[in-house]
């Protein structure tokens, strides 16, 4: 199972030089004109905003990590491009220049959702369109990505694993309001809820993180306008594209999910077991 270890933490996390950036952008778009704005969330990569429609990613070198690759995501991005009509950045040019290691990609438009004041309905209608995206992404074919070597793979009996691991750092997060007693009680609920999980069904390359800070909306219409960010994909169930979000969210992502084709009875009992342990963890 894919752990997120950073294994260089000490090193030098500098911004390029304006004149270093444009010259690496020029390659895939020569018309390029300048830097508009230079954006990091302090996570894995700090992005570079040419004119209105551009961006250069780059890896921050202290917070290199085993599960995040631009590599991966620019392969990603790029079997979605040839295989679906889903709203995803278009990859102009992945490579190395000197020790950058950098994707050039077209920006998609708006503002993330983190950053929106969406009302009750704008926000569901943001979520079936992102579920109807996550079915799209989930859908392709599979074969480029089995034994790649850029996407770590869970074995079936990770599922549970993951599950179990999210419930009881939630619950044990609460030892000292609930007590000892009440959170052993509730690790020994999540366990008989994933009982219920005999099947696991079939996994697929995963987006891993579709939350508030990656879904994209119209910054005046709050209409949902793309997704971003695939450089954790792995390949796992398709239920851990959906736990980013909380449970009763979840329900409108389903519905999304679900516009195309029914899924399986095997996928309902994981998400109402995801849910039920959830849940549990919340109501503590």
């Amino acid at each position: 199972m894919r752990q997120d270890v950073y294994y260089q933490r000490g090193a030098p996390d500098p911004v390029l030089d304006e004149s270093l950036v444009m010259e690496i952008v020029h390659k895939y778009a020569p018309e390029a004109k300048t830097i508009k704005r230079i954006d990091e969330s302090g996570g894995e990569a700090r992005t570079y905003h040419v004119d209105a429609n551009i961006t250069l990613k780059v890896q921050r070198p202290q917070q290199l990590r085993m599960s995040t690759s631009l590599e991966k995501e620019a392969f990603f991005l790029k079997q979605l491009e040839k295989n679906t009509d889903v709203n995803v950045p278009r990859v102009l040019g992945y490579g190395r220049h000197g020790t950058v290691e950098y994707t050039c990609m077209t920006r998609i438009p708006g503002i993330c959702v983190k950053n929106a004041t969406l009302s009750d309905d704008e926000l569901k209608a943001v979520l079936f369109e992102l579920g109807q995206t996550l079915r799209k992404i989930h859908g392709i074919d599979q074969k480029p990505f089995a034994g790649n070597k850029l996407f770590p793979c869970d074995d079936p009996p990770d599922l549970k694993e993951r599950l179990l691991r999210r419930a009881v750092t939630a619950i044990q997060k609460k030892i000292e309001s609930a007590g000892q007693a009440k959170t052993d009680a509730a690790i020994k609920a999540v366990e008989r809820e994933l009982e219920a999980i005999k099947n696991t069904g079939s996994f697929v390359a995963l987006h891993v993180n579709p939350a508030k800070t990656h879904t994209f909306v119209d910054e005046k219409n709050h209409r949902y306008t793309g997704l971003i960010d695939f450089g954790d994909a792995y390949i796992g169930h398709p239920v851990f594209d959906f736990w980013r979000w909380p449970v009763p969210e979840r329900k409108t992502l389903l519905k999304g999910y679900t516009t195309a084709a029914p899924v399986s009875n095997e996928f309902m009992i994981i998400l109402e077991t995801a849910n039920a342990i959830d849940d549990i963890a919340d109501n503590l």
